[in-house]
């Protein structure tokens, strides 16, 4: 049945408009010659428009010879004669590029890459989420075509309140976590969560998504600057913000974990206002490789005010391709968001939920983590090695590689950003700079500064990547 969307007819009439559309199509060749055409009745409703615009329209084919009609039949396409017309060619021409459309070329992959943040394809526990999934079609399969409620499915939320408990001492609820599609359809609930007037503050540098997702749902950030210890509660008091964004167990880029003097100064900040909260991202907490986990600003004891929102995502601790986070509610704030957000449709498939649930319930997701603790563990040390090894050890500091999936590689050397980044481009290197996460000036940075994700590496490559990395920098 033909089609067409009528809200793009712009000032044309519904006639003129479905007049152009059949016309259009038939001389594409959409219809073959002398196909029959919906009833005049069948194709009103199906368009959801009158019979008479229907009858209009094809009078007005019939009268310019693009269709033909037989009593008691209906209505057929003419037979067309082809033209080899420079237009022809050009329409020739635009449908081979719809074909390529189809099968598109991916880009040249990078001979080294220290940004994506992918997992090893052979890491991901394929063969347990296999059978974890075929056991959820064996035993709830009623409960995977109910749409989830506003927060999740309750399995999924119980184990991970389960988890959080276990690994990082936070005492919550099921009823306060929210399940969501990621990160951004989580910050974008929390800003109808809240005023729109708010102002929010953001790392200094920092990672500039979470700035450009809330200014995409209609909120001013304001970036404040960061010292040694994470974010200047100096900056912070002067920003008039009201809402924080803040990664204190390890903040990207710089990767600065905060100490407890600056949380306890967060937290007063926020306790001193009805209206100010902070948003906690623990994006990459399971990964901490020197001492023990550090305790959320959620569960510190300084957050007497219930002031702290913790996010999380299974990106790190996964896959990026799974689309899962969670927000961590406080107590105060649960009747705001039934009455502001419970009527919201959960964007996470029941299906994904609960077999992330099972997955999580049967313990399968914490082996996973230590499983990959230990191989990041291995894969950063021999990251480190092969780097100091080099020659680039002469020249070259690393800083802040105790914790996260990144460090930070300090380049002493007379470089211009400008030019080491066109040499990057034209080997072929993809290599993040510190200078690239700030937010205007780039303030106290007197050396290059390059931030190694290592996560998306293999081992057996490092080497060839170090030497790769020592032949471009030692000819500066």
């Amino acid at each position: 049945m033909f089609t067409c969307d009528f809200s793009k007819r712009g000032n044309l009439t519904l006639s003129d408009f479905l007049y152009e559309n059949l016309k259009s199509h038939i001389l594409a060749k959409d219809f073959k010659p002398n196909e029959k055409l919906p009833s005049k009745r069948n194709l009103a409703n199906h368009l959801g428009i009158s019979v008479i615009t229907v009858a209009n329209t094809y009078e007005r084919l019939i009268s310019e010879g693009y269709i033909y009609s037989i009593e008691k039949s209906g209505f057929y396409v003419t037979e067309l004669l082809t033209f080899s017309s420079k237009d022809e060619k050009a329409k020739s021409h635009d449908s081979k590029i719809d074909l390529d459309f189809e099968n598109p070329i991916f880009p040249k992959k990078a001979e080294i890459d220290f940004k994506t943040n992918a997992i090893s394809f052979e890491k991901f526990p394929f063969k347990t989420w296999n059978k974890i999934t075929k056991e959820v079609f064996v035993e709830s399969p009623e409960h995977l075509l109910k749409l989830p409620e506003a927060k999740g499915v309750f399995q999924l939320r119980k184990e991970i309140a389960l988890y959080l408990r276990r690994f990082r001492n936070m005492k919550v609820s099921p009823n306060q976590i929210v399940i969501g599609s990621g990160t951004e359809y989580l910050y974008s609930l929390l800003v109808k969560l809240f005023d729109n007037n708010l102002l929010y503050a953001v790392e200094n540098p920092g990672y500039k998504k979470i700035a450009q997702v809330l200014k995409t749902n209609g909120v001013k950030c304001k970036p404040c600057n960061l010292d040694d210890f994470g974010l200047s509660i100096e900056d912070l008091e002067k920003s008039g913000a009201n809402v924080v964004h803040l990664s204190p167990s390890h903040h990207f880029p710089t990767g600065i974990v905060m100490p407890v003097r600056r949380r306890q100064e967060i937290l007063s900040w926020a306790n001193r206002e009805k209206n100010r909260y902070i948003i906690e991202d623990d994006y990459d907490s399971e990964f901490r490789f020197l001492g023990k986990p550090l305790t959320p600003l959620f569960s510190s004891e300084y957050n007497t005010e219930n002031k702290v929102i913790y996010i999380n995502t299974f990106t790190k601790s996964l896959s990026p391709s799974f689309r899962i986070g969670y927000l961590v509610l406080p107590k105060n704030l649960l009747e705001v968001f039934e009455e502001k957000l419970g009527f919201f449709s959960n964007t996470v498939s029941s299906f994904e939920q609960f077999v992330l649930a099972k997955f999580m319930e049967k313990g399968f997701f914490e082996k996973h983590i230590i499983k990959m603790k230990n191989y990041y563990r291995s894969l950063r040390n021999y990251l480190i090695f092969c780097l100091e090894k080099s020659s680039l050890s002469n020249f070259c500091k690393i800083k802040e590689e105790e914790s996260g999936l990144h460090f930070l590689l300090e380049i002493d050397k007379k470089i211009d950003s400008e030019t080491l980044k066109k040499d990057f481009s034209k080997n072929n290197i993809v290599i993040p700079f510190l200078e690239d996460y700030f937010y205007g000036e780039k303030t106290n940075l007197e050396k290059i500064i390059l931030v190694i994700n290592y996560s998306g590496i293999k081992k057996e490559d490092i080497p060839k990547s170090v030497k790769k990395l020592e032949v471009l920098l030692s000819k500066y």
